[in-house]
Parts: C-alpha cells; structure tokens; sequence
C-alpha cells in the first residue's frame, strides 16, 4: 500500500467490524494507528483482539467513549489522519432508540470534526452509509442522488454527512465523505443478513428471512477496507462525496441460493415476520454508481460476490460452536 509507512492514522470505531479490517490492513502497510474502541470493563478491543499485529509498538489502542469530547480529544492526539467509523448501525435497533444513534453517530462526528479542527489534521474521512439515498429514484445511484431518511439510523447519518461538509465550507477543514455500500465479510455481526444467512445454513437446510426481494450492492470487507485507506491517504477532493460499491446487486433470494451451492445444500427459505422492516422504511434497491471514485482515487478491481462469500462462510464455519443460536434469531 503507498505512502502509508510510519503515517500516524486515527481509527475510531477500530474494534468493530470494518474498523478492524482498516487497522490490520494499515499495520501490515506499516502505519502507526491509534485505535479508539469503546470502553469496557473487561478491557477488551473488539475484533482488535483476534487479529495478529505485527509490530505492537506500532498499535495504540486507546478506550473511550465517541459522545465525549475529551475522549475524542486525548485520542486524536498527534495524529495525522482520521479515518471515523465509530457509529451505531443496527438499522432495526434504531426504530427501538432513536435517541443512541443521534447521539453515537451525530454527537460523535461533531466531536471528531471540532477535535480535527483543533489539532490541524491533514485529512478526515468521514464513513457514511448508502442507506442515506433512501429508495433508489434512479440507477445506478450517483453521489447527486437525493437523500431520505428512511429510518432514524439514515437519518443520524444523513447529519453527520452534512456537518463534515459544512466543516469543510465553514472553516476548510480537510474531510471527505466516503459512502460504502452494502459491506459484507469475515468479522460482520451474527445479525447482518448474509452472516445470518451463512449461520442458519451452516446448522440446517431451512433460512428464516424477512423480505427476500430487496437487492443490495454487496461489497466484501477487504475491498471496504482498502477503499478507505486509499481515500485517506489522499489529498484529493476535500468536501465531496464517494461511493464506495461494486456496481452490481443481488436480492436476497438469490445470495440464498449462492450460499446453498457453495455449500452443495438446496436451502429452504421460511418468512419470519420479525424480520420484516416497516414497509415505508424498507429500502427496494441499492445499486451504486462507483465511476467518480474510481477515477479519483483508482480503486482497485473488487473481489467476486462468489470468492466473498466463500471467505465469509470459511470465516463463520470456524466459529460456528462458538455461535450462539439467538444470535441471528433475534
């Protein structure tokens, strides 16, 4: 990875799916990164704790809570640059506490953007999320797609999205606004759907599933990963906006029957009601438009939906003792 040696890289959200992905990836590249993982009692760093770092003396994993500015602030440090990913993202938790993912995901990005202004960062990424463009009104979605706020996740991540750009136009501060699309892969939540569906698979022949006829543009974790630090060490294009997607979608049903094969299993797919998203929230389509970052940045070829989930089920079939069964019910 280019000029990423002894670069010294904030991560917030370090500990959690993509974020740690994003660390492991800078670390092998040779990067120095401060880590931000929530704080817990037990001390533990997330998915931080199961990958293997090369020189320790290059992690800095620092605890601590996003809503808290001096957190942000002691974590910012002397860093170059921040890559934010701290959120709250559960979409179907966000009808239940609205209120946590204004504050997690609003509040935090205030913090990391005053605090990035305070120390003179060089360059912030600011992750969004493709759920912020609502039902697609065209294809492929571009960056000039509208946004609707289809649930309160999208719409605390619609603010966050408008306050870096506004930090941006109001004081020059250097962050880009980078929107991944539907990101899947080894560490992703037991509650995401492709791990759910690769969990159900991995135990039985029968899926239980809400709407299985939404499409989404599913992006493998490496490729997430690899994007972000590419548009981090960047100083191009200060205040825009990037899709971060492969340009191709898939319904659920049709990722069931993907995952079925690769495992030589016919699955069977049962309609589970809790499942279901309010029907004015769920979102039909997302297939995104990648052209703009691709010749911004050269993001490099994706990997193939099959060799993804090949490396997803791997990664859950090695743990799935360790799996608890309420896990993707719930």
């Amino acid at each position: 990875m280019q000029n990423t040696r002894d670069k010294k890289i904030l991560v917030t959200g370090a500990g959690g799916f993509i974020g740690s992905h994003v660390t492991e990836l800078l670390l092998n590249a040779g990067a120095k990164v401060t880590a931000f993982v929530r704080y817990t009692s037990t001390g533990q760093a997330g998915f931080l704790d199961e990958i293997n770092i090369p020189e320790k003396r290059r992690l800095n994993i620092v605890p601590g809570d996003i809503r808290s500015y001096e957190d942000v602030k002691r974590a910012v440090g002397k860093n170059d640059i921040i890559i934010h990913l701290a959120a709250q993202i559960a979409i179907p938790y966000s009808y239940i506490s609205p209120g946590d993912f204004l504050n997690v995901n609003t509040v935090g990005t205030i913090n990391i953007l005053n605090a990035a202004r305070e120390k003179n960062i060089k360059r912030i990424v600011q992750l969004s999320t493709s759920e912020v463009y609502g039902s697609a009104q065209y294809l492929p979605i571009d960056e000039n797609h509208p946004q609707v706020a289809q649930s309160p996740y999208a719409a605390s991540k619609i603010a966050s999205d408008k306050l870096a750009e506004s930090f941006h136009r109001s004081y020059n501060l250097p962050v880009v606004i980078a929107r991944p699309f539907n990101t899947y892969g080894p560490r992703q939540s037991a509650r995401a759907v492709i791990p759910t569906i690769i969990i159900q698979a991995l135990r039985g022949k029968t899926i239980s599933l809400g709407n299985i006829h939404t499409r989404r543009d599913l992006n493998f974790v490496g490729d997430t990963a690899a994007a972000l630090i590419k548009i981090a060490l960047s100083s191009k294009s200060n205040g825009e906006q990037f899709n971060i997607c492969s340009g191709k979608d898939y319904s659920i049903e049709e990722i069931v029957k993907q995952v079925g094969n690769l495992l030589g299993n016919k699955l069977i797919i049962k309609t589970d009601k809790r499942r279901v998203r309010p029907k004015k929230s769920d979102i039909d389509r997302l297939l995104g438009d990648r052209k703009r970052a691709v010749e911004t940045f050269g993001l490099a070829k994706i990997i193939d939906i099959s060799k993804g989930l090949e490396k997803t089920i791997e990664y859950f079939n090695a743990r799935i003792d360790k799996t608890k069964k309420e896990d993707y019910q719930l």
